[in-house]
């Protein structure tokens, strides 16, 4: 769906505090990787991930989840009174029920009259939460909506570790959990408006989806556990992105080298390497967080957008692209004008 009256006020991210690097976590697993005769240290070798970062012992996806909103709404300057939806789209979760956006909804001190629910799609759910947002401002049914994400990897790359050190442990197995260790931590947040109210906003054009769901059983994961079949998700991912790319090129009117920056969902060099070349991409057109903190599952594309403009690399006026594909499978592509 395309907006017209849809912007953005504010994006911004919030980096835990406590980093493991990758070279601890092979030496952890050292007697494993070398029962199985894993050449180096693939995390840094393969998957180019250097270090991911932990919350503080007891700080819950929500309590990061509300760091990340605070901070959208101080640096929008809008009144947490003024927000009508509140959209948490965390992989991560407190509970089962109640939501977690209930949680940052209390946190924040929203007024009653500001719905609030959690939106799960793997790592695409910010995109989904910004187009349910940019569908109610563009009607007029709210003035400010907020999206929030807070991950948490800590519980999955310990459990991971621990029982990849079992001696039953086999070369399958390993390469099945191997990208649980790639999995890092953060949070995200933006406030969204109608343009009308903030004429400065940039804005956020909307976007198009597309899903090959008949390859749901590629990942699957636990609060403890993720399965993943990375060589043919890669595969099979790069395959819906072209055909979404596709949609993007008649419904955006896209053409890849008029693209300013490409904002990607970034997984692992690979991931990345891949896609810079499927589309011909500029690689100085891609920001890369992975080495530094993971894969931050729905986080990284608002982290992505937050980190380019706060480093002075936007300037008003460039077009910028949303790209994100999540386990499913689903891809959406969406476009922003700052």
């Amino acid at each position: 769906m395309l907006f017209e009256n849809v912007v953005i006020k504010s994006v911004v991210s919030v980096d835990p505090p406590n980093t493991m690097s990758s070279e601890e976590v092979y030496d952890r697993l050292e007697s494993t990787f070398k029962r199985l005769r894993v050449p180096g240290n693939p995390l840094i070798d393969l998957a180019g991930i250097q270090e991911r970062r932990y919350w503080d012992d007891g700080v819950q996806p929500s309590d990061a989840a509300t760091m990340a909103g605070r901070k959208a709404l101080q640096q929008a300057d809008v009144d947490p009174g003024r927000v009508g939806i509140l959209i948490n789209t965390s992989v991560s979760r407190d509970f089962l029920e109640p939501s977690t956006a209930c949680l940052v909804h209390n946190n924040l001190k929203l007024g009653n009259t500001c719905e609030s629910f959690d939106v799960g799609n793997a790592c695409l759910a910010f995109i989904n939460g910004m187009s349910i947002a940019g569908r109610m401002l563009e009607r007029g049914e709210i003035d400010y909506a907020l999206i929030v994400n807070g991950e948490s990897s800590r519980e999955i790359n310990e459990t991971t570790i621990r029982r990849l050190l079992e001696p039953s442990v086999t070369r399958k197995q390993f390469k099945g959990e191997f990208a649980s260790l790639t999995l890092g931590s953060g949070a995200a947040a933006m406030v969204m408006t109608r343009r009308e109210l903030e004429p400065e906003g940039h804005a956020y054009k909307g976007g198009v989806s597309r899903a090959a769901t008949q390859f749901n059983n590629l990942c699957r994961g636990w609060n403890h556990q993720m399965w993943t079949d990375t060589r043919s998700l890669l595969t099979e991912g790069m395959k819906l992105a072209n055909l979404t790319y596709t949609a993007a090129r008649t419904v955006l009117g896209w053409v890849m080298h008029d693209l300013d920056h490409i904002v990607i969902h970034q997984v692992s060099k690979a991931h990345t390497d891949s896609f810079i070349s499927k589309f011909g991409v500029d690689p100085a057109r891609v920001y890369r967080i992975f080495p530094k903190l993971g894969n931050i599952g729905p986080a990284s594309i608002p982290t992505v957008l937050s980190r380019i403009v706060d480093e002075g690399r936007v300037q008003r006026g460039d077009k910028i692209a949303l790209m994100g594909i999540g386990s499913g499978l689903n891809c959406s592509m969406a476009e922003v004008v700052w």
